[in-house]
């Protein structure tokens, strides 16, 4: 295992084609946590937002990943206040389709009417022309899939939406939906420690579609003092989280993990990670972990 350099990069990570066209540095940023508590209204201090948003550009991650629902609009509105005019390789993936009624309150709609609004919406907040990745956040159980996936075609077919993806689904649910409109990458809930998207990722790792693992550095009881990976991380002067990161990204070539954070420290420390590689023999060790 080799340590990061002193120059805090995510390039090391690697670089993904999304849908084959579209490169993003593996190792990515999630920007859910820049609003105020509960994912709701706006942070405490939003000009530290705005500059930990810039210190995300500094250290050449290009993979931005959001939603209409964290605030609501408030994510966004950050985004674009931020950093517009966007860097020219600067890719940000945005979701909708799921309401937002009070802190931590998360409903899903998935009425077409309702999902083109939110794409409409979405392009007036980060002040785009076309959406380079959108994610359908959840889909909706009330509201026949097709539909679902249908208006998101057709959004792309007008051409307001570059590339679709999809977030918490099954591995039938991805085929259903690439029946309808090309599925670029999944966001399912994936870490060390939770690993019931195995199957997803397995058929993703197969059809080369992106993998976003969100709470990917969730270790729970396996980052314990004394611990394997406590112990490891230590050996190699790493911080467990680091190595949480190192593992997903030796996982499996789609994976692009997108760590999020309202500090620049802690921003700093995950971005590090890109710059750790783990030989098999560790690699294999923690695969074998189960919490």
């Amino acid at each position: 295992m080799s340590n990061p350099s002193s120059k805090i990069s995510a390039r090391p990570s690697g670089q993904f084609l999304i849908g084959g066209d579209m490169p993003v540095t593996r190792l990515g940023f999630g920007a859910m946590r820049i609003t105020g508590p509960g994912i709701w209204r706006d942070p405490a201090d939003p000009e530290g937002a705005k500059a930990l948003l810039r210190r995300v550009a500094e250290l050449e991650i290009n993979f931005i990943d959001t939603a209409d629902s964290y605030g609501p609009a408030v994510s966004e509105d950050l985004i674009a206040s931020a950093l517009h005019p966007y860097p020219s390789d600067l890719v940000i993936a945005t979701k909708g389709g799921l309401a937002r009624t009070g802190p931590d309150k998360w409903l899903p709609i998935g009425r077409p009417e309702y999902l083109r609004q939110c794409v409409e919406m979405s392009l007036r907040r980060l002040k785009q022309d076309r959406i380079d990745l959108y994610q359908l956040h959840r889909i909706d159980p009330a509201v026949p899939a097709a539909d679902q996936f249908g208006v998101l075609r057709d959004l792309q077919e007008e051409g307001k939406i570059r590339h679709v993806g999809l977030s918490e689904v099954s591995v039938d649910e991805i085929k259903a939906a690439r029946e309808i409109v090309p599925i670029v990458t999944v966001q399912n809930l994936y870490n060390l420690s939770n690993r019931q998207s195995e199957a997803v990722l397995d058929y993703c790792t197969e059809e080369n579609i992106g993998f976003i693992p969100w709470f990917p550095v969730a270790a729970g009881d396996l980052a314990k003092p004394g611990g394997i990976l406590d112990t490891a991380a230590k050996e190699h002067e790493a911080t467990v989280a680091q190595l949480a990161l190192a593992w997903l990204l030796k996982r499996s070539p789609v994976m692009l993990p997108i760590p999020g954070t309202s500090s620049i420290a802690h921003l700093e420390e995950n971005t590090s990670a890109a710059g750790i590689s783990i030989d098999d023999a560790l690699f294999e060790k923690l695969s074998a972990l189960t919490a």
